[in-house]
């Protein structure tokens, strides 16, 4: 049984893979393999790229970013000896449309299965828990009915360092190759250009060992691009290949490659299994360890089941079950999945490769945790941020793991993130006893995550023009806006709304004292004044000033005349009052919302604006240019739930949701099975196109549009709040949610005749929005019936 097919697949019948059942998509549909350390990204046409903690200082592969071709990556081969013809068990590198070509892309792991002149072959690939390498199991079975003569090989370039090595015929100088005896292949570099402070330039070790085995001893092995590939050749047509023979050449002086060669024979009928190593130890001894250890298939079935068992538990931490098909293959896995996988783990992707940590970026996802009864991950990502503070308030717009260096944030709302994250936290555990946990600066010294939030209050609050808006700085939360302010004049009414947000949302907790809790509202106040004394345009909010105090989302605007952001948050946040909330969203859905989604402005720029920034390059109707950014479209989505109900928040959420819109394949052209970072608006060449996949903070906040804005559940210190809603085609949902170490399994449904409606908790009738607090390790019947 199949889900949701398209003309190149479908959702597995669990709804826990997705099957590719043709090789050529219209861009490629990956899967990302990570462990928190090291990781590798793969297509459905078996190409991709490696890493080692940072996909970018610390990359294993090489790997070019060209998502038309999509032909670098790691490769197999398989030759017939006899005959000579020689295929790839995957749609790259030598092109074959193989029979039966399947593409199994699960969380953890991926499948590629085919067949062609008579061998069936299956390789499974996949990152253990705890090991630095990654792993490739080849099944091949002899179909036939006369004994085959098989040559194995394998195939890809060694970067081992920064990426992309732009001066290849540079960098190959400092990689050396070697091969030993037990038939592993190991390669390291002397040189790494790892941006640390230094007295002297390129003069540091990769101190790494990276290397490549097989379970089967290779009866041959390359370590030379020259060598394998010919002069001249490609990996579609290697010499290697083509002739059957190996060169067995090593050492520091060629282009370094990893190679190694099997020749084996198959009866008729007969199945055989290799598994292969590729990873990055930190020295000789473990790289051999971690070769020996994975050539026991016993080792690799276990390494593999672990990893399943995995992600089932984080699958199961949270489920859904609606009318919807669509939403509930999305949601019971698939969104977690990508945020954890893709987001917090690996930080990079094919769109955009990464490694880096963004102050912002990793703390919004890491609130996936909350929604999944793992608050305590949560708290360590803060710490993690917070640790990357400055004692003024000013945090790392961005910082490199390995080297701990990054960027000085001249962004206005980064440093507010870490109250926002830690709110969210503090909201699903009533753990206020975090707050006096010591975590250092950045620059030196201790203090606690109370007074690291305070200390990003207070810097956020000195930053105001003399009207009391928040300036922009060189961007806020949109990052596109660089232009806007770089003079430190222009202002944002988005940030306005954030912070009034957080300042009356601080003011509001139990934990706060009173003096604090008189300046916050004292200081939000004021915020929102302004906001309304000076940004309203007559039916919405603009967006911001530039340095010259020219409005920004404006009807005076020649282009970009609304942003959806300074519309949504205006309700999320409460700044706008009844009467403004009601035409701000009304505004919202006229100029805004598409058959793709909402709209991050309209129109969109179709001339260069140097005064408001790259924003308005892009080509209109591209990303952040008129596109749908699906991040701020969550927010639309919250925004509905607040200020219209479930059933316009549950249109706007299934208005971009991917498995809905990858029913047209060809239109949408990204995965159905992952968020897409941006759709095209309606003045790109491609409306609805789906670009920058994986690697984009909208997964995380997806499902939690999804929780809170449709279904209505949400965190708060007062317990779990319910707001249930039906939308008139559904007659129930349900939902288990984790909350507090409790399981609250809860059924929304319609009254059966003349059945009393209510709510009731394990049977007993309850009053109120907010569910009792349970105690931890129980599980919460809930039941709430509304009118038929």
């Amino acid at each position: 049984m199949t889900q949701l097919p398209n003309k190149y697949g479908y959702f597995s019948d669990d709804g826990l893979e997705y099957v590719i059942t043709c090789a050529e998509t219209p861009m490629p549909w990956v899967n990302v393999l990570s462990n928190g350390d090291y990781g590798f990204v793969i297509s459905q046409a078996g190409s991709g790229y490696s890493w080692r903690t940072h996909a970018s200082l610390n990359r294993i592969t090489r790997w070019d970013q060209d998502l038309i071709r999509d032909e670098w990556g790691k490769y197999l081969y398989i030759r017939d000896a006899a005959s000579g013809e020689f295929w790839s068990p995957t749609f790259q590198p030598c092109g074959e449309k193989l029979q039966d070509y399947r593409v199994r892309h699960g969380m953890g792991y991926s499948i590629i299965e085919g067949q062609q002149a008579g061998i069936a072959s299956t390789v499974t690939y996949f990152v253990p828990e705890d090991d630095p390498c990654e792993i490739w199991v080849l099944r091949l079975k002899n179909e036939g009915n006369t004994p085959r003569q098989l040559q194995l090989f394998t195939y890809f370039e060694w970067l081992l360092g920064n990426a992309p090595d732009w001066h290849r015929e540079f960098h190959r100088t400092f990689i050396e190759t070697s091969y030993h005896e037990q038939g592993v292949l190991l390669a390291t570099k002397v040189m790494w250009e790892l941006p640390v402070p230094s007295k002297t330039h390129w003069n540091l070790s990769w101190p790494y060992m990276a290397f490549h085995s097989a379970s089967l001893m290779p009866s041959g092995y390359d370590a030379d691009k020259r060598d394998f590939l010919g002069r001249h050749g490609s990996p579609h047509n290697p010499a290697a290949v083509r002739t059957g023979q190996s060169s067995q050449h090593t050492g520091r002086w060629g282009d370094a490659i990893g190679s190694l060669r099997q020749d084996l024979t198959l009866a008729p009928d007969e199945q055989r299994e290799i598994i292969y190593t590729l990873g990055a130890a930190d020295n000789p001894e473990q790289a051999q360890a971690l070769s020996q250890k994975y050539r026991d298939a016993a080792v690799v079935d276990s390494a593999l089941a672990t990893v399943k068992k995995y992600w089932r538990g984080i699958t199961q931490s949270l489920s859904i079950e609606t009318p919807d098909p669509a939403l509930n293959v999305f949601a019971n896995g698939w969104l977690q999945y990508q945020a954890i996988s893709g987001r917090i783990k690996a930080r990079t992707a094919y769109y955009q490769t990464g490694g880096a940590y963004g102050f912002r970026d990793q703390l919004q996802d890491s609130l996936v945790w909350l929604l999944l009864g793992q608050p305590e991950k949560t708290l360590a990502q803060i710490h993690l941020h917070a640790a990357h503070q400055y004692q003024d308030g000013i945090v790392l717009h961005w910082w490199h793991p390995i080297a701990d260096t990054g960027m000085r944030s001249d962004y206005s709302d980064d440093l507010l993130w870490i109250p926002f994250v830690t709110l969210y936290y503090m909201h699903e555990t009533g753990d206020f006893a975090c707050l006096d946990a010591e975590i250092p600066y950045y620059d030196g010294g201790v203090g606690t995550l109370k007074e690291h939030c305070m200390r990003s209050f207070d810097m956020a609050l000195s930053r105001r023009s003399p009207r009391g808006l928040p300036y922009i700085l060189k961007a806020d939360w949109n990052d596109g806006l660089n232009a806007v302010g770089a003079e430190g004049k222009g202002e944002s009414v988005w940030m306005g709304h954030f912070l009034y947000y957080l300042l009356t949302a601080w003011a509001d907790l139990p934990i706060v004292d009173a003096a604090t809790k008189t300046r916050f509202e004292k200081e939000a106040e004021a915020v929102r004044a302004a906001v309304n004394q000076h940004a309203w345009d007559g039916a919405w909010y603009w967006r911001a000033t530039t340095d010259a105090g020219e409005l920004v989302g404006s009807h005076q605007s020649p282009e970009g005349q609304i942003f959806l952001n300074a519309q949504t948050w205006a309700i999320l946040a409460g700044t706008a009052d009844k009467d403004r909330a009601r035409l701000a969203m009304a505004s919202t859905r006229d100029h805004l919302y598409s058959p793709y989604g909402p709209l991050l402005l309209a129109p969109a720029y179709s001339i260069p604006d140097p005064h408001i920034g790259y924003l308005s390059r892009y080509a209109p109707g591209t990303r952040e240019n008129g596109g749908v950014y699906c991040h701020a479209a969550c927010w639309a989505v919250l925004a509905e739930r607040k200020q219209n109900g479930m059933v316009s928040a549950y249109q706007v959420w299934r208005s971009f949701c991917p498995p809905v819109r990858g029913e047209n394949p060809d239109a949408y052209s990204a995965e159905p099975y992952v968020m897409p970072g941006n759709v095209a608006g309606p003045l790109a060449s491609q409306p609805g196109q789906a670009g920058w996949s994986w690697y984009t903070g909208s997964a995380a906040w997806y499902l939690r549009a999804l929780t809170d804005g449709v279904l209505g559940l949400e965190g708060r210190v007062e317990g779990l709040r319910v707001k249930a809603e039906l939308p008139p085609t559904w007659k129930q949902y349900r939902v288990k949610r984790q909350y507090r170490g409790a399981v609250y399994d809860i059924t929304v449904r319609r009254a059966h005749d003349s059945e009393k409606e209510g709510c009731r908790v394990n049977g007993a009738e309850w009053q109120g929005e907010f569910l009792p607090i349970a105690k931890s390790g129980t599980t919460q019947s809930v039941e709430i019936i509304l009118p038929a």
